[in-house]
């Protein structure tokens, strides 16, 4: 996975500085509480919404299993409507790709539909160092690109960002990079709106190559699905005359009848909408022999890999590849909505970005080796996920990664890595906890022992401790030990209190 953020300290550390700016708690807070909010209305329509969360994961578990066999399908159908496909092994690869179709092509120019794995690859980047310059054309992005910003949400890039700071990023940079913002530009909704249109119609008109992802790709048919809110998309899709989509291979689905499952849980897990106002879909080239009709002339589909077959090899981590990005998962988490997505040090943040970027990138920065501890493990992000990924079991599988070491899959090859440095009073007291554990007599007197002393216990635990008692009470040692009162008690049935 591209290093764009690696280099950023641990997530500790940049959530404490996230935690102490006000405006951006205020920021996040209320649109996270407004969208979950809105999520839980639409979710509870549907009846069959538990139905159709299972049929989501079951539909994923399968692509995943298969996968190998449906990439070649996706191949076979993208080629046979006259697309070409191309596999990128990591970020440098897909990368090199993109920039040399573009350069095929004679134009410096490209439009970008919203794409979570271009900015995984950095890709704007990348083709700003050939000479080409890549416009966002979503709100949010274009907001988080005007800004020299990063994005600090999956669906609401810009989150981070209120009316006021978002007028003035226009006033200042929009003149920059094409048509600038109205000299007395307001920071009501439907200005702000109004200057992005008008900014973005000229490149729109003007582009001769769009880039894209996908949210989907239907293996039996090679047709990629894009959903979004705005119609930027659609504009995209359709006016440039060449098309290249960067896709993750875990994007497959199977069948064009298992889109009726996930049009539907992610619209209303992601802007809690029953259905996306602009759907499109388009399978190969457009125009006929004439060159008449909507859509590219040339197509190209690059088919990404950058760390998911390595993480397709864990047996519990694989289950992060189910997610379509919906953003459920960081609306719900108390984490996320005081850190914020920036602390993440990744293009996913929240829940699925602390199992995801370490997988995709391994854990051995301090950044990715800090990711599976931030979350408090109250597993609200599971109950909203509509692939029902079970991030909480995730995190603690990557937790022990980090502190014990041992086998997983790099880059396709089998290593072992060493513990992380900073948690051998950890794996002291885990080892210390399985001896107690298995030695029944020594776990009852240390229970005793802990019960009569309970009155002489610290508020707080000293040394490396103080980090865990700083922002949480100490649990406090009851009277007696549970065997103690059910042996006196009889479990209760003599009815002791």
């Amino acid at each position: 996975m591209s290093g764009t953020f690696v280099g950023m300290p641990a997530f500790p550390e940049a959530a404490r500085e996230a935690v102490g700016d006000e405006t951006l708690r205020g920021n996040l807070r209320h649109a996270t509480h407004t969208i979950r909010d809105k999520r839980a209305r639409a979710v509870a329509e549907l009846d069959d919404w538990a139905a159709l969360r299972e049929a989501g994961k079951r539909i994923k578990d399968h692509t995943l299993r298969h996968l190998d066999r449906y990439l070649v399908q996706v191949e076979e159908a993208v080629t046979a409507a006259g697309g070409t496909v191309h596999w990128a092994a990591d970020a440098d690869e897909a990368n090199e790709i993109v920039a040399r179709l573009v350069k095929e092509t004679g134009e410096s120019e490209v439009v970008k539909v919203k794409s979570m794995a271009t900015q995984e690859i950095a890709l704007n980047e990348a083709l700003q160092a050939q000479g080409i310059r890549a416009y966002e054309t979503d709100l949010a992005e274009l907001i988080v690109q005007l800004g020299k910003d990063r994005p600090s949400h999956i669906l609401v890039p810009a989150i981070h960002r209120n009316r006021g700071e978002i007028r003035d990023i226009f006033r200042s940079e929009m003149s920059e990079w094409g048509r600038p913002a109205p000299e007395d530009l307001t920071d009501t909704p439907a200005e702000l709106a109004e200057a992005a249109r008008l900014h973005l119609r000229e490149k729109f008109l003007r582009a001769k190559v769009g880039i894209s992802g996908a949210n989907f790709v239907v293996a039996e048919t090679g047709t990629l699905v894009v959903v979004e809110s705005e119609g930027n998309g659609r504009m995209c899709l359709t006016l440039p005359e060449t098309l290249i989509s960067v896709v993750g291979i875990e994007k497959i689905v199977p069948r064009w009848q298992d889109l009726e499952v996930f049009l539907q849980t992610l619209p209303r897990s992601s802007t809690a909408e029953r259905m996306n106002p602009y759907t499109s879909m388009w399978t190969g080239t457009g125009g006929g022999r004439n060159g008449e009709g909507d859509g590219p002339r040339t197509f190209h589909l690059v088919l990404l890999d950058n760390g998911r077959t390595d993480t397709l090899a864990d047996e519990v981590g694989r289950q992060a590849l189910r997610c379509i990005r919906c953003s459920a998962c960081l609306n719900v988490c108390p984490v996320y909505e005081r850190a914020g997505g920036h602390a993440y040090g990744s293009v996913y943040p929240g829940p699925i970005g602390a199992i995801l970027s370490p997988q995709l990138r391994g854990t051995e920065s301090e950044i990715d080796a800090s990711l599976p501890y931030a979350s408090s493990l109250c597993g609200a992000c599971y109950e909203v996920c509509p692939v029902a990924i079970d991030i909480p079991e995730v995190l603690v599988h990557l937790r022990e990664r980090v502190v014990q070491g041992g086998p997983t899959v790099r880059n396709g090859n089998r290593v072992v890595l060493k513990p992380a440095g900073g948690h051998a009073a950890e794996r002291a007291a885990m080892r210390a906890a399985q001896w107690a554990f298995t030695h029944p007599g020594a776990l009852r007197t240390g229970q005793r022992l802990a019960s009569r002393t309970r009155r002489l216990h610290p508020r707080t635990l000293p040394g490396p401790g103080r980090a865990w008692s700083g922002s949480r009470d100490l649990p406090a040692v009851p009277a007696e030990p549970f065997r103690d009162w059910w042996q006196r008690t009889r479990g209760g049935r003599d009815g002791a209190k």
